[in-house]
């Protein structure tokens, strides 16, 4: 996701809050009775073109279902609304506030103190949304609101206000399959000192949520008592704990679980022994054990986990990629070769933190190059060059507390840019990751004074969509067996995006007609495709896309607001006969204020983002229907 380190200018208060919905009716794809689907094809919707449409969160795309006697009928697709971010519908503490307000340590709604009114903190920007498999016979959504762009004085929020998720009851029509919320409420994190920025997030195969904690502050700078990191976790501690003191860089960075248990009810831990690094998304293979990640920022690695039971994500074995470059060919290709950087517990990394353990106990540092010291690179240390020696016995604090650090010390990549979503193709055992913007340290290194340049491939600032293979009776770097049939050996190019040479009328800096700027994932089994929400500034609106990964067909199926990311993304093949794909947007009319735009007028294109929705006040969590029930779908499609 977007980095909001920023303050953002010229935001005004919204005059209306109302979001447009489209006048069409929920419709979802009834197949004739006793007629089972051959395939699905998509239709897709041309690029907003007017100011009205640019505003909106909407779909004009259909899908064609043909059936096996030969038939095909054709849908429309529709956009629903569940509820905005500052709608007052989650209950705390009997109290209805926005479902985008965090809570703190105690469970209170943290108030916004630039406020003149004693109002709460509010996101604008949902993110993940997980539909659970129905438990005890009902359905539940979880949803991530990812941080605060700007307080209500307008200053910018980023990363200073704990974040939070909700938990919402949906209640599902059984005739037309529409859903609609009956009951929100906000996620206890007490029990793991708070959530830190949580991106993007997954559904296990064992049907509870994966969250994630990106952009982990670094806890090198944070003993600089002047640093803007001291200064960030510091207000983070004072909003949640009440008390800056208890202020540690150690309590972030890692993958929260949520289990919704039969009576409703959540509880919530965090998996220390899966490392800690930008956890974008972590997404379980088949075999309940294996573990893919993303690794948010620039100079970052791509890491991998086997459990060591089924369904238990407490104990396992982490390791990092070297990326062995082989193509340059749509997009780029390589080898992958795993390093194994060691085995823990859950239990075992929380006894580190909770003992105070801080960087200087891991490492020895140096200025320059030095006898002993390994030069590294990576997103920590805002990115500079450092010299690092492990302190005798500290392997296992570096490889889970300085993850992506130890990696490259021991010779992984962390030259990766912007590495964003995941999905898993089950039946090709695939794995799809998506490049956001492919320039930086995935460039070829000229100046020469980079530590290692692993990654010499083409500069594509819209993005690359890679797929791995996945195979088993892989070993590590050092020959010993990885215990895991769902390893990847390599990856290469996909869906590629297209930079333009200038800007268009409307502002795109990148092909309207290719995705740019990949960052949600998520694929359909039953329909075989490929779908993927752009987090990108080089589209003025943000686009979801659906790629059928045989035909190779590549349509756009949704658009959000000018200004607004594509976020949680999420396609559900079967809930209780019915599908949807999930879609929120978030942070409306951002950095649309910088853009070229000459197709439209740009001030009554920002007014109207304002007063319709309002700049980075709000998102919007929904999902598109008119999807075919899947369910009548042959088993092997």
């Amino acid at each position: 996701m977007m980095n909001k380190n920023f303050v953002k200018k010229g935001a005004t208060v919204a005059l209306a809050l109302a979001i447009s919905i489209p006048a069409v009716t929920p419709a979802f794809a009834a197949s004739p009775k006793n007629s089972k689907i051959e395939s699905v094809r998509f239709n897709g919707m041309e690029a907003p073109a007017t100011i009205d449409d640019m505003v909106k969160t909407y779909t004009n795309a259909t899908v064609d279902v043909k059936y096996i006697n030969g038939k095909v009928k054709t849908f429309p697709l529709s956009y629903n609304y569940l509820f905005k971010s500052e709608d007052k519908v989650a209950t705390v503490k009997s109290e209805k506030v926005p479902a985008g307000t965090p809570i703190d340590v105690n469970g209170n709604p943290i108030k916004d103190p630039s406020g003149t009114n004693g109002e709460y903190f509010v996101s604008d920007a949902p993110d993940s949304n997980s539909l659970l498999m129905p438990i005890n016979g009902k359905l539940y959504m979880v949803t991530h609101y990812e941080y605060q762009t700007i307080d209500a004085a307008g200053k910018s929020a980023y990363g200073l206000v704990p974040a939070s998720m909700s938990l919402t009851e949906l209640e599902q029509d059984k005739k037309t399959g529409e859903l609609n919320p009956v009951k929100v409420e906000k996620i206890d994190f007490s029990d793991v000192n708070g959530l830190w920025i949580p991106c993007n997030g997954s559904l296990s195969p064992w049907n509870t949520h994966l969250g994630s904690e990106e952009y982990e502050p670094d806890a090198r700078l944070f003993l600089d008592s002047t640093s803007k990191v001291r200064s960030q976790v510091e207000t983070f501690a004072g909003f949640y704990f009440g008390d800056k003191a208890k202020a540690n860089p150690y309590f972030y960075g890692y993958t929260p679980e949520i289990t919704v248990g039969k009576n409703g009810k959540t509880s919530v831990v965090k998996h220390y022994s899966t490392g800690r690094f930008s956890h974008e998304l972590a997404k379980v293979m088949p075999d309940n054990k294996t573990v893919f990640y993303g690794d948010d920022g620039g100079n970052t690695g791509m890491f991998m986990y086997v459990a060591d039971k089924e369904k238990d994500l407490s104990s396992g074995t982490l390791y990092a990629a070297r990326f062995i470059q082989t193509g340059t060919e749509n997009g780029g290709s390589g080898d992958l070769q795993w390093i194994n950087l060691g085995h823990a517990t859950d239990k075992e990394v929380k006894k580190m933190i909770d003992s105070g353990i801080t960087f200087n106990d891991i490492f020895e540092t140096s200025d320059a190059p030095k006898a002993g010291f390994t030069a590294i690179k990576t997103y920590a240390n805002e990115g500079k060059v450092e010299y690092l020696k492990l302190k005798p016995g500290k392997e296992k604090a570096a490889a889970f507390l300085e993850t992506r650090r130890y990696a490259a010390m021991l010779g992984a990549t962390t030259e990766f840019n912007k590495m964003e979503g995941l999905a898993l193709n089950e039946k090709d055992k695939k794995v799809y990751l998506a490049i956001s913007d492919q320039s930086k340290a995935m460039e070829k290194d000229t100046t020469g004074k980079d530590p290692a340049d692993h990654i010499q491939l083409p500069k594509i600032k819209a993005g690359v969509t890679y797929q791995l293979d996945l195979r088993g009776g892989q070993k590590d770097s050092n020959g010993k067996a990885i215990k895991s049939s769902y390893v990847a050996p390599s990856m290469s190019g996909l869906v590629v995006g297209e930079d333009l040479p200038a800007a268009d009328a409307y502002g795109n800096t990148a092909n309207v007609d290719k995705v740019a700027n990949p960052d949600n994932l998520s694929y359909s089994e039953a329909m075989r495709t490929l779908f993927i929400g752009e987090d990108s500034g080089n589209h003025t609106n943000n686009f979801v896309w659906a790629y059928n990964v045989d035909t190779k067909k590549l349509d756009r199926i949704l658009s959000v607001p000018a200004g607004a990311e594509a976020t949680g993304l999420f396609a559900a093949d079967d809930r209780n006969g019915f599908s949807y794909i999930f879609s929120n947007f978030q942070h409306p009319g951002d950095e649309v204020d910088g853009k070229s735009i000459t197709a439209v007028n740009k001030e009554e294109l920002l007014k109207a983002v304002d007063e319709q929705i309002g700049i980075n006040k709000t998102g919007g969590i929904g999902y598109i229907s008119g999807m075919p029930s899947v369910t009548k779908m042959p088993k092997n499609k």
